[in-house]
């Protein structure tokens, strides 16, 4: 049945409201303001509040809000705890660690004039400021569905439908998705965006790339007691627990706020042991002496994971196409050699306003903006992604020890310029080694006080979905994940997706099926890109689904 959508029209449409979709609208807005010029901007954000699907570590390296909002620091920003102490060790053992001196660190890593922060709260105070601007910014609403005229060219998006239920059909609350008509669309949905991989495809932007590369991260916030608390304090890890299954990664422990501590496990989704569990790898990582000392007498009060996008600039694809832009992670413009990407979103998100601006206010719409790619290059955040572009393969190729030493070398002694580039042309989902092939790792029960299971976890995360709504994790083939993954891989979804959504059960015939317990998931993607058949498509739930994180 055809549902007849109200249209809006804009001269702008962003979809996604995090770091780089709103650095965007500030940016096209005080141009169009500086101009005297009425430029229509709007916003979308599926999560229901601005900020609460934000999961970062996060260490913030103001350079680009220096640039957007020059006067941030007068204004309230919630960024207050300047880094005072960096440290990072290579964890040997689960009781023995080293220490890596100043001097043999990479210099990407050295976090002189950053901050800790809360990127959640950061971007809910940058919504804020936009609004205040006069932009148009809707939280809860989906962008569903890209829009393409007669010719090919995006010319907008429709929000998803709300009131449909699991069979499809609509329910008395039923309410149709609306058309967000523009003369450009911008896409910044964040890592493994919904329509920013179905824009990769359609127009092949990834030609002659890399593939692109990713990580989990899961982290969790702790309140510890104020004598504990060191604010500023910034903590690196790499090698244990990853260490023991030859899997890459890397561990974080910051003290900020209020006796605030955030601590994270990020593992590199090209491991190749099929019964690794990125969630239960990052339980293990708190009872290590030197991270646990910082969580005892503390509370855990949030948990989230999200994906990150980590090829570097081999991995790019092309950020524009006909009537519009891929910007932020949804283009993998994080800085994986410094575990840091909001900066870089947002510098991606500035240039695309300088271009929409120039372009619109010549009478342009609907084409393919491709002054962007020089512009962009052009740029310091390009010219950094270009120095480091070697840090994520040599991860891949030597591990994490090799690898950082080969990083000290390229970065620190040639500032990024040797003459080559390296390269990693294998995909993350096809790593995985046969399950009958890999050594099983039986990880400990949790203690419930300093460890803890998936859905104690997810209880944090305040996840809402309806579950009478359509199943968002689609599989293509529903025997796919029996025949193919569970025979050969033992199912790794059962263990890679950080909260509990996938398991293998048995029918009422006692045969051996996947169920998908979508109200659990954190849209964190992991299982879109690391499912060894393809087979699961992470399409976007209700608007106003899922986590709302705080603090995070």
């Amino acid at each position: 049945m055809t549902v007849e959508r109200e249209a809006m029209e804009f001269d702008v449409v962003i979809v996604g409201a995090g770091p780089a979709g709103l650095a965007t609208a500030i940016q096209l807005k005080q141009l169009a303001d500086k101009n005297q010029q009425d430029i229509e901007i709007c916003v979308v954000e599926k999560a229901a509040e601005i900020g609460a699907h934000i999961v970062s570590g996060a260490v913030f390296e103001p350079t680009a809000l220096n640039e957007l909002i020059p006067d941030w620091q007068t204004l309230d920003a919630p960024i207050h705890t300047a880094v005072k102490h960096d440290e990072i060790s290579l964890l040997k053992s689960a009781e023995k660690a080293t220490r890596i001196p100043n001097w043999a660190v990479p210099k990407t890593m050295h976090n002189t004039g950053n901050y800790i922060v809360s990127l959640g709260n950061l971007v809910k105070w940058l919504g804020e400021y936009a609004e205040n601007l006069g932009i148009n910014v809707f939280p809860g609403f989906a962008g569903a569905e890209i829009l393409y005229d007669a010719d090919g060219a995006v010319y907008g998006i429709a929000t998803g439908d709300m009131g449909i239920d699991i069979e499809g059909q609509q329910k008395a609350s039923f309410e149709p998705g609306i058309e967000l008509h523009a003369k450009y669309t911008v896409f910044a949905e964040g890592c493994r965006g919904h329509l920013g991989k179905q824009l990769i495809a359609h127009f092949q932007l990834d030609a002659d790339k890399d593939p692109q590369h990713y990580g989990i991260g899961v982290k969790e916030v702790w309140e510890i007691p104020a004598e504990q608390h060191q604010p500023g304090l910034v903590i690196h890890t790499a090698g244990w627990p990853l260490s023991e299954s030859n899997s890459a990664g890397g561990g974080f422990l910051y003290h900020f706020g209020d006796n605030l501590v955030s601590i994270g496990l990020i593992t590199d989704l090209s491991y190749r042991n099929p019964h690794v569990s990125p969630f239960e790898e990052m339980q293990r990582y708190k009872t290590h002496p030197i991270i646990r000392k910082h969580l005892d007498q503390g509370k855990r009060i949030g948990y989230g994971a999200r994906a990150i996008t980590k090829g570097g600039i081999q991995s790019q694809p092309k950020m524009y196409f006909p009537g519009g832009l891929l910007i932020g992670d949804d283009a993998g413009t994080l800085n994986f050699a410094k575990i840091k990407g909001s900066h870089t979103a947002m510098k991606s998100g500035m240039i695309a306003a300088e271009v929409l601006f120039t372009a619109i206010s010549n009478g342009r719409s609907h084409d393919a903006l491709s002054e962007y790619e020089t512009a962009y290059q052009a740029s310091w955040a390009y010219q950094e992604l270009h120095k480091q572009r070697n840090f994520g393969p040599a991860q891949h190729k030597w591990g994490n020890l090799l690898g950082s030493a080969y990083a000290f070398i390229d970065i620190n002694l040639f500032a990024g310029k040797l003459p080559w580039t390296l390269r990693d042309k294998q995909p993350d989902y096809s790593t995985l080694d046969t399950a009958d092939s890999a050594p099983t790792i039986n990880y400990p029960k949790p203690d419930g006080t300093l460890t803890f299971d998936r859905l104690s976890s997810v209880y944090l995360a305040s996840l809402h979905h309806d579950e009478n709504q359509p199943v968002h994790l689609q599989l293509k083939d529903a025997q796919k994940p029996i025949t193919y993954n569970l025979a050969k891989f033992d199912e790794p979804a059962q263990r890679y997706c950080p909260a509990g959504v996938y398991e293998i059960v048995a029918n009422e015939a006692g045969e051996k099926m996947l169920q998908i317990n979508a109200q659990n998931c954190v849209h964190c993607k992991t299982c879109d890109i690391k499912d060894p058949a393809q087979n699961i498509n992470w399409v976007t739930p209700e608007g106003g689904s899922g986590p709302n994180y705080s603090n995070m």
